[in-house]
């Protein structure tokens, strides 16, 4: 049996929605949906997204939480995917991406549809993407990142900087503490809480870049200034690199979250799960103030492309 082959019947057991039409057919047929379908599509590509040595069942995982993560970011329901997958010639990293794909669609109830495969030249490097599919009930807004108002708190869903010290561990040939590692390898979506906030956010993303970055996107997208004030660090990286500014200005503009940031009313209480990190007001740009003292912006505020 050829490698596309047997990726081929590894999918289709994985295909069990009737939409996917058991793989047999070019397309997928999804039945009429009363609620609004949210769709979202992320690529990772080896050396860029993650390592050559990361284990193949991480980079399925991954590729699912990012896409989930930006289906949680809009508070809608996991409703199905396309995957598209590039052929090294390597079955047992296939088997192995494909077992840690199923492990996170199961654990979200993301119904594998469809998608493409191809083969890729000897020696490129591997390039796998998804295009996710959710739902949100009729008439409820999907937040946008450009909804954020004068007088918002800023919240988000988790501690920061985890994964960027993760990567780093291993880039520095260490694996440990492990859960800093395996919070680069095996991100968590918050899907639940955004589908709970969504409904009276005023504006909300992920943080995937860093939480500086995304912060001043979502500010500049509203039309409004934003101040940081609280950077919220996990224990396992507090005993790693401890709380001091510095340290927490790091793991401010690490990527690889995928926390939910969120801008909510400023006079109502912030639902269980939810971190308070800022507020934002009327103006423009980012500025940040840590233990009451203006802190300098860096050059840096987080991960961006080319």
């Amino acid at each position: 049996m050829s490698g596309e082959a047997d990726l081929l019947r590894r999918l289709k057991a994985l295909a069990t929605d009737p939409a996917a039409r058991g793989l047999a057919d070019d397309v997928a047929v999804l039945p009429p949906h009363a609620s609004q379908l949210v769709l979202t599509s992320d690529t990772l590509v080896e050396g860029v997204h993650f390592r050559p040595d990361d284990p193949a069942d991480t980079v399925g995982w991954k590729l699912a939480a990012v896409n989930l993560s930006d289906l949680a970011a809009k508070g809608a329901v996991p409703v199905g995917c396309l995957l598209n997958h590039a052929l090294t010639g390597d079955a047992g990293w296939d088997r192995e991406f494909l077992d840690g794909l199923g492990r996170a669609l199961n654990r979200f109830g993301l119904h594998l549809l469809g998608g493409d495969t191809v083969a890729l030249p000897k020696g490129a490097p591997r390039v796998v993407s998804l295009t996710a599919i959710g739902g949100v009930p009729a008439g409820q807004p999907v937040p946008s990142r450009a909804g954020a108002r004068q007088g918002d708190r800023l919240y988000v869903s988790g501690p920061v900087g985890d994964a960027g010290a993760g990567l780093a561990l291993l880039n520095a040939g260490k694996t440990a503490p492990g859960e800093l590692v395996r919070a680069y390898r095996v991100p968590q979506p918050h899907v639940t809480l955004g589908e709970s906030v969504a409904p009276f956010a005023h504006a909300m993303m992920d943080v995937s870049d860093g939480l500086l970055i995304d912060a001043r996107r979502m500010a500049d997208a509203s039309n409004c200034a934003v101040e940081i004030s609280n950077v919220p660090l996990s224990d396992h990286y507090v005993k790693l690199h401890g709380n001091s500014i510095e340290a927490r200005m790091e793991a401010a503009t690490a990527g690889d979250d995928y926390v939910l940031l969120v801008a909510l009313d400023g006079r109502r209480e912030p639902p269980r799960g939810l971190i308070p990190v800022g507020a934002f007001s009327r103006g423009e740009g980012l500025s940040i103030r840590l233990d009451g003292k203006r802190v300098r912006v860096p050059d840096r505020l987080g991960y961006e492309h080319g």
